[in-house]
């Protein structure tokens, strides 16, 4: 049979007599900007986080950016970053004249390394960056002992961890945090979406600002903002789908077990490298990503098979055209170069089937055999 990577409508029409109903209730209303369905939002994912504040904006890209400018970081500052992300990361600090500074990942968790990160720190280092890759969070204790000790803040990357825990609490609790609510991720709309949550007050109230031209009363502008909100239709989209987020999870861990018991006996120097969840955590498995020597013959014989995969990430964003003669990309980065080689994404989603997973399974043992 052939299995596609993911399928986006499913969610639709599992859900689809509540999702009309909730967008037509906007499109009834007449207010499509700023209006209840973003309030209810903000007010339902702040508390699913575990936080005080949440400020929903345009995108994942504009939630890292501007939480970064509500902390005043700008240039002349750096921002440790990992050396093995999708390349919004590195994007929006950019974006704030700030410098990226890259650090190898865990190879076993594909997340910031704590004693490499805090070997990084310099005077001009003002925060640190974790990314939670693939739904699997950072070490957030020993990140956050790392920060304390030197003074820096952390901003976290939850684009892909949605609900992901770290030590029996949620990314999101533990400091100020940017989602993506892209399409394709856990908790995604039927466009662009972002948000900030935070315990912080001020901060939030400058994100706020930062994302509706500095104003909060019209044609009064206080600061040098953008516009980046989140709009009511997406909000009202993303309320039906978080009453379903902990099951879809469920779902996808049911999913992650069957490859990890179905592909066991594969891992070695010669096949697979399976993932494998630190003890402290509580993935949500936004992907599953295997790694194998001899990814570009694995990922044919998949395709032969019918079974779609994609790379997640190919070009280590240090190596990319747009940071081409930066001081980053004159340093060698051999674990995420290694990794843009080895990885490769298997279909994962709360609506793949049992028979899609025993397809995908025995596609890849038979693909692995003659590797």
């Amino acid at each position: 049979m052939d299995v596609p990577f993911l399928n986006l409508r499913a969610a639709y029409l599992e859900l689809k007599r509540d999702i009309d109903a909730a967008t037509g209730r906007v499109l009834d209303s007449g207010r499509y900007l700023l209006g209840p369905e973003l309030a209810a939002f903000e007010t339902e994912w702040a508390a699913y986080c575990g936080a005080r504040h949440c400020v929903a904006v345009g995108s994942g890209c504009d939630a890292l950016e501007l939480a970064l400018r509500a902390m005043d970081i700008g240039p002349g500052d750096e921002v440790i970053v990992p050396a093995h992300t999708f390349a919004a990361t590195w994007l929006a600090v950019s974006a704030t004249g700030a410098e990226p500074v890259a650090v190898e990942p865990e190879p076993a968790t594909f997340t910031l390394d704590p004693e490499r990160v805090e070997a990084a720190i310099t005077s001009r280092t003002r925060a640190i960056l974790p990314v939670h890759l693939y739904g699997h969070p950072a070490d957030l204790a020993a990140l956050s002992e790392v920060a304390e000790r030197h003074g820096v803040r952390i901003l976290e990357d939850a684009a892909q961890a949605h609900g992901a825990q770290a030590y029996g609490r949620r990314v999101g609790a533990w400091s100020t945090t940017a989602f993506s609510f892209y399409p394709g991720k856990n908790l995604g709309g039927f466009g662009d979406g972002g948000a900030v949550v935070t315990d912080d007050a001020e901060l939030a109230e400058r994100v706020r600002l930062l994302r509706n031209y500095g104003s909060r009363e019209k044609y009064r502008h206080e600061i040098r903002a953008t516009n980046s909100r989140l709009d009511e239709l997406q909000a009202a989209v993303l309320r039906v789908k978080l009453a379903h987020l902990d099951a879809w999870t469920e779902r996808r861990a049911a999913v992650a077990a069957r490859y990890l018991d179905g592909l066991s006996g594969l891992d070695g120097p010669d096949g697979l490298v399976l993932p494998r969840p630190a003890p402290w955590a509580e993935p949500v498995w936004h992907l599953f990503v295997i790694r194998s020597a001899d990814r570009s013959a694995l990922r044919e014989r998949l395709a032969a098979a019918g079974v779609e995969t994609l790379i997640h990430y190919p070009v280590p964003v240090h190596r990319s055209e747009a940071y081409a003669g930066s001081r980053q990309a004159a340093r060698a980065q051999p674990v995420a170069e290694r990794l843009a080689r080895e990885v490769l994404s298997l279909p994962m989603g709360p609506h793949l089937s049992d028979d899609a997973v025993t397809a995908v399974i025995e596609a890849v043992r038979s693909a692995v055999a003659p590797c």
